[in-house]
């Protein structure tokens, strides 16, 4: 398998925690964990089985972001787990088995706990009479100013500035349905405290006056009820809480993160569970690529400027042109590109300035003297990670399971072989360029394919980038870190004014858990025809945009690879014998998003907006063009 990756050592300033506390001996005074032989030999399969990216940023805050949105992790389990028959889409940089893993954990862990909730759901409505439809309306007034705010609903919510992302007028439905909700939540606690202290001999007024008199008729018993049951949803929002900060804060913290075969999430016993991990570890990285009709990019991330250039090839002028075919080509393209990993370090030259006088100390900071060496900086620019490898896109149509797929080094080589010089519909060949920054948040790839047919040369430039990690996943480490150092105090008033929002989300939970299950074994998706990925992990738990420095560093490594790839086209073409002059016209306008006007005769041009373009032509030929702006 033609894949060739870059130097990822340790002196990288970008690298995480992780990278370093992973490679640390463990002390010889430190007893090793008894563990079962069975689990151990597990634990080193799945290591050995791992993914390269199973400790990348990118994979950890995807992890935590399965615990932190609910939408994100149904969507991930709907793709990868429930749809069987999906094929995965390229995992750049993340290990999606992983993701899973968590999503499937979380999934449990909210199961748990929406169970204890709507079995005090049933208890209030047996025990709570008149109290619990005020409460019920309560929590359904609530529960929709949380949607109308927007945003995630889980355990933890990001606070940066526009973190809901929502209009304003969609802000002030919320404040109204907050009021109302607020305001029938204060009535009905203060009608079972009045039945509760009183026994029912009190007259309603205040607040209470507001409300229907649903609670009519509701002995003090129920009203005790009405008071208990809503502190024990309380208590159960706040464990819950606290379980997921736990899990935030201990599992998914960068250095215990960085030991994959430790990671409870991938223990689970489930043998569905089993099945899908070893199709996405054989399908996530392998060059052969299963795409879908749709979206055959999909997992690359969003088109950056593609362009497709076709220009005819003319023998150099007194020359006898050697032909080409698209391999020679390819081989010519990938030296240059590798030579893009190599550093430009500082050369060890000496200082231009004097020595200092006699007696005196050179001030900190300052030059050596003359006669001194610099010292060499090794460069960190992540082009020095540059991965280049071939891939062939093939359509899952006719195929009768995903393990029929030609992974194999051999059945991948054939299928190189005859893709790379064929421009088929189908089966398409391309040569893949990837550059994985800001600890793999922002990818960077490039699919390059060149296509010789009926003398004409065909080059296909297709750069794809994935933006960073949505930022309330990123924010996971200040947010339990946040809830870790928080009072006592603090969290008690949070859990009592989450109870009413997260008690209706339990009901919601339990009808989609019950959706999720007959989908899951009603669908009959493990026995269906094989299909294209739908949606990709990684782009589901990207941001909409990007940083002006990581904008600015796309911008750089895609110039970067698209001046060598035109420079070995151009080098193919001049070794061969064949012309190269229109090529490089071409290229430069294509490429910057122009336009090759390759003859101006009998022309006319117009520039700016609102054009009004004439061309007349003279008896004699001669042509004239006017153009008014």
């Amino acid at each position: 398998m033609a894949n060739t990756r870059g130097d990822h050592s340790s002196g990288d300033a970008y690298s995480s925690v992780s990278d370093h506390s992973a490679r640390l001996p463990r002390s010889r005074s430190e007893p090793s964990p008894a563990v079962p032989s069975s689990r151990t030999a597990a634990s080193s399969r799945a290591a050995a089985d791992a993914s390269p990216y199973a400790t990348s940023e990118a994979t950890r805050l995807l992890c935590a972001g399965a615990y932190l949105d609910d939408d994100f992790r149904d969507a991930v389990v709907d793709e990868l787990y429930v749809h069987e028959e999906r094929a995965v889409a390229p995992s750049l940089g993340i290990d999606a088995v992983r993701v899973l893993a968590h999503a499937l954990r979380a999934r449990r862990l909210e199961a748990c706990w929406t169970a204890v909730l709507v079995s005090l759901w049933v208890l209030d409505f047996l025990l709570a009479q008149g109290f619990f439809y005020l409460f019920l309306i309560s929590c359904a007034l609530l529960l929709l100013a949380a949607w109308a705010r927007g945003g995630a609903m889980g355990a933890f919510r990001a606070d940066y500035p526009g973190a809901d992302g929502v209009t304003l007028t969609r802000r002030r439905a919320a404040a109204l349905l907050r009021v109302l909700g607020s305001l029938t939540l204060l009535s009905y606690v203060l009608s079972a405290l009045t039945q509760a202290l009183t026994d029912g001999q009190s007259e309603p007024g205040g607040l209470q006056s507001l409300v229907p008199g649903l609670a009519t008729g509701a002995d003090t018993t129920a009203a005790w009820f009405a008071l208990v049951i809503p502190a024990a949803m309380a208590a159960t929002v706040a464990l819950h809480r606290e379980h997921v900060a736990r899990v935030l804060a201990g599992d998914l913290e960068p250095e215990t993160f960085a030991d994959p075969a430790a990671d409870p999430a991938e223990r689970f016993e489930g043998g569905r569970f089993q099945r899908v991990r070893a199709l996405i570890r054989r399908e996530q990285h392998s060059p052969v690529i299963l795409y879908h009709d749709r979206h055959p990019f999909l997992g690359a991330g969003t088109a950056h400027d593609t362009w497709t250039l076709a220009v005819e090839l003319r023998p150099r002028e007194g020359g006898d042109p050697v032909p080409l075919d698209n391999r020679v080509i390819l081989e010519r393209i990938r030296p240059l590109v590798e030579k893009l990993r190599t550093p430009s370090a500082q050369a060890t030259a000496p200082a231009q300035n004097t020595a200092p006088a006699q007696g005196t100390t050179p001030a900190q900071g300052s030059t050596p003297a003359q006669g001194t060496a610099r010292p060499v900086v090794e460069s960190r620019d992540r082009l020095r990670g540059l991965e280049l490898d071939e891939c062939v896109f093939l359509k899952v149509t006719g195929l009768r399971s995903r393990s029929f797929v030609p992974y194999g080094e051999a059945d991948f080589a054939r299928e190189r072989a005859e893709a790379v010089e064929e421009g088929g519909e189908i089966r398409r060949h391309f040569l893949r360029i990837r550059v994985g920054a800001w600890r793999e948040e922002v990818v960077t790839t490039v699919f390059v394919r060149v296509h010789t047919q009926g003398g004409m040369l065909m080059l296909e430039f297709a750069p794809h980038v994935l933006r960073p990690i949505r930022p309330d996943f990123r924010a996971v480490d200040r947010l339990s870190d946040s809830h870790r150092r928080g009072g006592l105090p603090g969290k008690v008033i949070w859990a009592l004014g989450r109870t009413p929002t997260a008690a209706g989300r339990a009901v919601i939970h339990a009808v989609r858990s019950t959706a999720f299950l007959w989908r899951m074994y009603a669908g009959g998706y493990e026995a269906a025809i094989p299909d294209g990925p739908w949606a990709s992990v990684r782009e589901l738990g990207s941001d909409t945009g990007a940083s002006l420095f990581q904008e600015m560093d796309v911008s750089r490594y895609l110039k970067s690879v698209e001046d060598r790839v035109a420079n070995g086209v151009r080098r193919a073409l001049d070794e061969a014998g064949w012309e190269t002059g229109e090529f490089e016209q071409k290229v430069i306008n294509v490429s910057g998003g122009g336009v090759f006007i390759e003859s101006a005769e009998h022309s006319a041009f117009g520039f700016g907006d609102h054009n009004t373009i004439s061309n007349t032509t003279g008896s004699n030929g001669a042509g004239g063009g006017h153009g008014d702006g």
